[in-house]
């Protein structure tokens, strides 16, 4: 398969960019039915975009920043102890490779400007450097700024992270350069510098659509929405009359959530910590619903047993990103009483091994 311009050979990224559309898709299929054995007969086929779809699609992106005396600023992935750069990624989207550039040109040399990391979300887009201090700014003029607007960015940030890499973020060392803190995605939600997004927005809204079709919520339903994020998910079942909480860990995501639904109660923390909420939220007299969407580590075990053995909704959809962690879970809300009626994979993530897995489940009582 020849690959398109700007692809780095040796870069760590993208697993499956030298195989063709066909040949990545019969490969993630057969890890989730290998990874997903006992359901297997449940699986569908995967859900995927238009192959010219498959390049181009990345506006949410990481990249770690090198300063070299003769190059400048470099910005790529780490293999081993080698920063790959990766200015022209083709998986990248446009505004991503137009930033990157326009970075290469304007920022202060290091030790200056002491950059660890770029990040990039749609279009709020954050400068990570290792300093408590003001770095100077010396290339970032307003004309120079005002060019942002024409790479499609909306704000750009400034965080002074002393201990960037443990952690990407820290809660403070905040600083808004230019533009505006906020941004409406494809979907039309609110979002700002640190929100996580489905890269591609129409395999996204069909995930959505299939897990409200199934759960159905209507008047009369109480729906519980751990993970919630930006409140995409929230949005829908409020719009459809239900009763709903939802639970999000970080402080940004939650506020989005606020205006993106704000006929949703919306909790902030960790899921497991807010247990004794749920179930002083939680009545007996409305129908129970269920919407899962955590990270790669899957339920927390105390969540699971709470949704498998005390909330026990009617019906749940849970969509993951690691086949393994929700394997584990479906083994224990199985084992719950629960029939996983249909797997629905999306190959949100095009070039890689990663794929994505909506399980919708029914209590079989």
């Amino acid at each position: 398969m020849e690959l398109p311009t700007g692809c780095e050979p040796r870069c760590p990224g993208c697993a499956h960019r030298t195989l063709t559309a066909t040949a990545s898709e019969a490969q993630k299929t057969h890890w989730l039915r290998q990874a997903l054995a006992p359901w297997a007969d449940r699986l569908l086929p995967l859900r995927t975009v238009d192959p010219s779809a498959r390049w181009n699609y990345r506006r949410k992106v990481c990249l770690s920043a090198l300063w070299d005396e003769s190059a400048g600023w470099r910005f790529g992935l780490w293999r081993r102890d080698e920063l790959i750069p990766i200015p022209d990624c083709p998986v990248h989207a446009e505004s991503v490779r137009a930033m990157v550039h326009w970075l290469m040109q304007v920022l202060p040399p290091q030790p200056d400007f002491p950059l660890a990391f770029f990040v990039q979300s749609g279009a709020q887009a954050t400068l990570i450097v290792k300093t408590h201090r003001v770095p100077a700014l010396d290339g970032l003029d307003e004309t120079r700024l005002a060019e942002l607007a024409a790479n499609g960015l909306d704000g750009l940030w400034l965080h002074r992270h002393p201990a960037a890499g443990r952690r990407l973020f820290a809660r403070n060392g905040w600083t808004l350069l230019w533009g505006q803190p906020r941004s409406r995605d494809a979907l039309g939600l609110e979002y700002g510098p640190m929100a996580f997004q489905q890269q591609i927005p129409a395999l996204y809204r069909q995930a959505l659509d299939a897990a409200e079709a199934f759960l159905d919520p209507a008047s009369g339903h109480q729906i519980a929405d751990l993970y919630c994020g930006i409140g995409a998910s929230l949005q829908r079942w409020t719009r459809r009359g239900a009763r709903v909480i939802g639970v999000e860990l970080g402080g940004e995501a939650v506020a989005c959530a606020g205006q993106n639904a704000p006929d949703a109660t919306t909790l902030r923390g960790k899921c497991a910590d807010r247990l004794p909420q749920l179930r002083e939220w939680t009545t007996s007299t409305a129908s129970r619903l269920l919407y899962l969407n955590p990270p790669r580590t899957g339920l927390e075990p105390a969540v699971r047993d709470w949704a498998a053995r005390e909330f026990r909704p009617e019906r749940l959809a849970y969509l993951s990103c690691s086949a393994g962690t929700l394997s584990r879970d479906l083994a224990v809300l199985t084992t719950a009483g629960y029939l996983v009626e249909a797997l629905i994979p999306y190959d949100f993530f095009p070039q890689t091994h990663h794929v994505e897995t909506l399980a919708l489940l029914r209590r079989s009582d």
